[in-house]
Formats: C-alpha cells, structure tokens, sequence
C-alpha cells in the first residue's frame, strides 16, 4: 500500500491573466482549481493512472473537504485529522504574455499538539501494510521540521522505503533521518547547500555530497533544462522533451509519482524516472497544478531519454 502524508493539505486556484500588472485590477482569461500539495499531488496523479493508496495528513473547513473529494474521485482513500482553521487555498498566477508563473501561499489552518499526535498514531498504524512512504512539503504554523525526522526514523523502523521532498528549513531536518531519496529541484537544492548551483556539475556535485553522507538518493528537477538523478551506482542526466507549456505547475510532483510507482511495484528507478518525466510532460500541457491526460503520458514515455552522468 502506498501512504502520502501531507501536513499542509492544499488546494491550487491556478488563474491566467493577460499580464500580471499591479497596482490595477487584472480580469483573469480562465481559472481552474486541482490539488495541491507534494505528497497529495503524487496521490492524485497515481489516482489517474488506476493506483490507490492512503493520503493521511491535517484538513480542516470546506477546502479540507473538497481536497477530500478530489482525492476520492481518483481512487485515493483519505484519513485526515480534522484541525482548526481552513486548508490553505494557493494561487497560482499564470502571467500569458510572458508565460511566467506566480505562486502565492497561505497559511490557513490551526494546529495543536494533539493533532500531531494523533496524525502520528494513523501514521504509525499504517505503516505495517505500507509499500512506500511519500511525504514532503511546507508545513503549518504550529508544527516543527523534525516532524518530518520523526515519520521518516518510523518509516525505516518499518523497513518501508521514504521519498522525501520538501524546501528549507524541513528539508535538511528530514534528511537528518536518512530517507530512501530526497527530489528536490535545482533552487531547493541551492538553498540547502547554501550557494546558487547553476551548472549540471554543480548540481550532480551537490547531489554526490548527499549521496554519500546520508546514502540518500537524489532526483533533482531542473524545470525547462530536464532533470539529473543520482542513484547508488550510477546516475543520469534526462533532458526535456520539448512541448508547448499551458502551466509547469506540478509537473516535479509528477516525477515524486513515477518514483514512488517504481518503489512501490519493486521496480527499478529508471521505469519510475522514465514514467516521472512522461506524466510531468504531460502535467505541462494542461492548465491546471497536476492534472494530466494518460493518453499524453503514454505517447510521452517512448521519448524519455536516462543518458548516463558521471
């Protein structure tokens, strides 16, 4: 069984807009709502290629259950904590004449020490039956970056393999417990190691010192320029297959899916990788964060190209 554990659930308001000018009112040209949220949106693009799993975390208010319905609709059985507040709402500005994108983020819901607690106790429950483990995100007003220590020294107390993406400061605290591997992109990455790393040697480099102090694996997406993977023993350099982009959003977590696909059927990491970058692809073209046509996927996936890196 696969589990994502998302803290900080979401929902993504992605609106198009002529020019993204301030100071004036902008009449939006289309809107769409679609999930949010690292591990979520792994859930809900597996959802669409026929594979379940259980999506624990913390929701809360009306767009806690609308995250909830979303989810279903896909095949994704969810166990939420109810807490405080409302799930975060982000908006996502797609700016048409430059065809750059704007994400702005919330932080909505409440959350108390037992709330935690009690999403431990689900966690932990779960655990015994679970494949894989995906978690990773921004996390609420009220809980810590160790938190994510905590679920992934669970998770390799279980023997189940953890993929693990987040941004600074959780990022560094996650990785602390070693998890099985971490898909940061390129900025993520910059801001853990604390220099801009603006090559592919720099990045493979960044990606070697991790490998080899916690023996984590590293998958980082580079937008646009493609993706870099560093594995055990070997690595690879994945360039882009080049496609008109209506909105890159969620299209990383698309990737997060393929691998955990790959993890969870026992699979090598080069059918998840290949997968990743075919449903990302596919992510780009529709407008809305994460949503993808299978059809695309599947014409995408003979494209992918894993050239070896060293």
């Amino acid at each position: 069984m696969i589990v994502s554990l998302t803290p900080n659930t979401t929902l993504d308001l992605t609106v198009f807009v002529p020019a993204l000018v301030t100071n004036t009112t902008i009449r939006a040209s289309r809107t769409y709502h679609s999930m949010g949220g690292k591990p979520t949106d792994a859930a809900w693009i597996l959802g669409r290629m026929g594979l379940g799993s259980l999506a624990l975390g913390l929701a809360a208010g009306v767009v806690g259950e609308k995250v909830k319905t979303m989810l279903a609709e896909f095949g994704v059985t969810t166990d939420f904590i109810e807490v405080g507040g409302e799930t975060r709402i982000n908006t996502v500005i797609i700016d048409e004449a430059s065809g750059e994108h704007t994400t702005i983020t919330t932080a909505s819901m409440i959350v108390e020490p037992p709330h935690v607690e009690a999403l431990l106790a689900r966690y932990k429950a779960a655990l015994p039956s679970a494949s894989v483990v995906v978690t990773g995100g921004s996390l609420p007003p009220g809980m810590s970056p160790g938190f994510y220590a905590d679920a992934i020294e669970l998770a390799r107390a279980h023997d189940v393999p953890v993929i693990f993406d987040a941004a600074e400061p959780n990022l560094s605290a996650g990785l602390e417990a070693r998890p099985t591997l971490i898909k940061p992109n390129e900025h993520e990455l910059s801001a853990l190691v604390g220099r801009k790393l603006r090559t592919d040697r720099e990045l493979y480099e960044a990606g070697g010192e991790i490998l080899e102090r916690y023996g984590t694996q590293v998958v980082i997406t580079m937008g646009k320029d493609g993706a870099l993977a560093l594995l055990k023993d070997r690595s690879y350099r994945i360039p882009p297959i080049a496609v008109e982009v209506s909105s890159p959003a969620g299209a990383g977590d698309a990737v997060l899916a393929g691998l955990v696909r790959a993890l969870h059927h026992d699979s090598p990491l080069e059918e998840g990788l290949r997968l990743g970058i075919a449903a990302a692809t596919a992510v780009c073209l529709q407008p809305g964060t994460a949503a993808y046509d299978v059809y695309d996927m599947e014409r995408f996936l003979p494209q992918v190209e894993l050239i070896p890196f060293s």
